[in-house]
């Protein structure tokens, strides 16, 4: 079997998984449903986040049994630029999900000595399976999708509020100002995983964040480069994956000159 065709059935069957565990969300009761706070302003989790973690990892582990497992709800696992990891949400949109907002996803990446191979986003709600393999395009429920070419003026700007850290607030709207001024209109949905779907799918032009964690991004990260996109912090450098960073994302028809940047650098 070629490497190619290695890598697309390793890819089917983490859709085959993602899609089980988000009918898990999906189909959730929500009437005995707890809630616990971690640090940091609405910053919540469920019993299904750590359900739906422990889930992927032990179906990710019989996928490809030599990787390890970085996941949101804590692992034994530290990142490595060397080696392959998964590096997991289990639920992007944890306040959404608490709210029955139905804007939620389950990230997926694997990453192998530093660079995102394999991502898959699922909206359980919506029924919309995104997935790349590097060098391979990027798709929406097996369809290829393209950042779109538009410019900003002509464009949506949808970006995250880093909730979590109150003293970016401040920046992060005084940024958001600046792009609604130049743009078309901005959103805000509470998950950056499907944000970053957006701008792959050719639904928004830019998103930013001042703020994201390895598993916020990574597999975003590389439907977006794969769609045609390119996605970045603000300087232009590449995303890490063993800290936060601030995360940009484009179409093709936004330019350089069009970005704007936080004040707080």
């Amino acid at each position: 079997m070629s490497m190619d065709a290695s890598s697309n059935s390793e890819l089917d069957r983490i859709c085959d998984l993602v899609r089980a565990c988000g009918r898990i969300i999906r189909d959730v009761d929500r009437t005995g449903l707890h809630v616990a706070s971690k640090e940091g302003k609405a910053n919540f989790v469920t019993e299904y986040d750590k359900l739906v973690q422990d889930r992927l990892q032990a179906g990710l582990r019989e996928i490809v049994p030599d990787a390890r497992f970085v996941g949101e709800e804590g692992s034994a696992d530290r990142y490595s630029p060397k080696g392959k990891y998964f590096v997991v949400d289990p639920i992007d949109g944890t306040t959404n999900f608490i709210k029955d907002f139905h804007i939620s996803s389950i990230s997926v990446a694997l990453i192998v000595d530093g660079a995102a191979e394999l991502a898959v986003v699922h909206n359980p709600y919506t029924d919309e399976m995104f997935s790349a393999r590097r060098g391979g395009g990027a798709f929406c429920n097996g369809k290829p999708i393209h950042v779109s070419a538009e410019p900003l003026e002509r464009g949506i700007v949808v970006f995250g509020t880093a909730p979590y850290h109150v003293e970016l607030a401040q920046p992060t709207f005084d940024l958001a100002f600046r792009y609604f001024r130049k743009a078309l209109d901005i959103r805000r949905c509470g998950s950056a995983a499907l944000d970053l779907c957006s701008v792959a799918a050719g639904r928004a032009e830019l998103f930013f964040e001042l703020t994201l964690a390895p598993w916020d991004h990574a597999a975003g990260g590389l439907i977006v480069q794969e769609a045609g996109g390119t996605i970045s912090d603000f300087d232009g450098g590449p995303l890490a994956f063993d800290h936060d960073c601030a995360v940009l994302a484009r179409g093709a028809g936004v330019s350089d000159a069009d970005i704007e940047r936080p004040e707080c650098r």
